[in-house]
């Protein structure tokens, strides 16, 4: 007998649930209280969790929030472990041990994915079509250290204040605001500036 949570969902609703998969833990490499997920969470401490110090991603990808609510800073966790928060604030200019709320991305897809760059707030101004992953956007020829707006084309995609996937994240996907980031405050709710200097596709 199903859950009764998830008795409702058909079959579709129910494939989908299986493609994402998240443990989390309450301490580091994987020890003390633990709970799995297949849905978003929107407070792990509703829970019965003060923190969560270490994760495994089975399926996913997903992301990870600062704040309950989906609030703050932003974490990438694609597949694989992470024995202790460094794994997946590590390369942030801010770190912080919060990670306290966290939802699947459900439009990635790393083959068939593409971003449009523009110079302006609002989708003005000179563009950048971009469909690869990109270290250093200057070196590829992007005149600026700033991305004043964003198109999401196909796909999800992180984009990193610094060079070589560093500073802050922020997860841009087709299927939230129809894709359309106008300006810097729509990246995250922690963004203060426009600088994005690093982009790449999210891994499934």
């Amino acid at each position: 007998m199903l859950p009764e949570k998830y008795q409702s969902m058909n079959t579709q609703q129910m494939e989908q649930m299986g493609q994402f998969k998240i443990t989390v833990w309450e301490e580091e490499n994987f020890q003390g209280k633990r709970c799995e997920f297949m849905l978003e969470c929107q407070n792990i401490m509703e829970r019965g969790f003060n923190k969560i110090r270490s994760i495994k991603v089975e399926n996913g990808p997903w992301v990870g929030y600062e704040y309950p609510e989906f609030q703050g800073q932003q974490f990438i966790l694609e597949k694989g472990d992470y024995p202790r928060y460094e794994a997946w604030s590590g390369n942030s200019s801010y770190r912080t041990e919060h990670l306290l709320s966290f939802r699947p991305i459900k439009c990635a897809n790393h083959s068939d994915s593409k971003v449009t760059l523009y110079e302006c707030e609002d989708f003005q101004g000179r563009k950048f079509e971009v469909c690869d992953d990109y270290p250093s956007l200057q070196a590829m020829g992007w005149c600026s250290k700033e991305v004043p707006s964003i198109k999401i084309n196909s796909g999800a995609w992180v984009a990193y204040q610094f060079p070589g996937y560093r500073g802050y994240q922020y997860i841009l996907e087709r299927d939230r605001h129809q894709g359309e980031y106008r300006n810097y405050n729509e990246y995250s709710t922690q963004a203060h500036t426009n600088q994005v200097q690093s982009i790449r596709r999210i891994q499934h």
